[in-house]
């Protein structure tokens, strides 16, 4: 068990075993530092053997880029934003929604 995440050469030489692995018919295991996103490419990989396309390894790479220059996890973090903007707005709209005399929830605006 590792008690700290891997720097960036050791997450390359994950990710090109992993993608060895996936390319040729094997899989991936778990807790090895590889974001979500990476992840997923690594599996359209493995779905896809033994048809594995160049265009899937690149994409593969490209998401992989995104984990060591932080753009997924920048992606990650304004969705997550997003999330908690939308339901900010849903209590607050609920709340307006009991003060005005209609149940959480309805679609009412006020008293007609």
């Amino acid at each position: 068990m590792r008690l700290n995440h891997p720097d960036d050469d050791e997450q390359r030489a994950i990710f090109e075993e992993l993608l060895t692995s996936v390319s040729t018919g094997g899989g991936i295991y778990s807790c090895n530092g590889l974001d979500m996103e990476t992840e997923e490419a690594l599996w359209a990989i493995a779905r896809a053997y033994p048809a594995v396309t160049d265009d899937l390894v690149a994409a593969a790479r490209a998401v992989f880029a995104g984990q060591l220059d932080g753009s997924n996890a920048a992606a990650r973090r304004a969705a997550l934003a997003r999330k908690f903007d939308e339901l900010a707005r849903r209590r607050a709209e609920e709340a307006r929604g009991s003060r005005e005399g209609n149940p959480p929830g309805s679609l009412a605006s006020g008293p007609s």
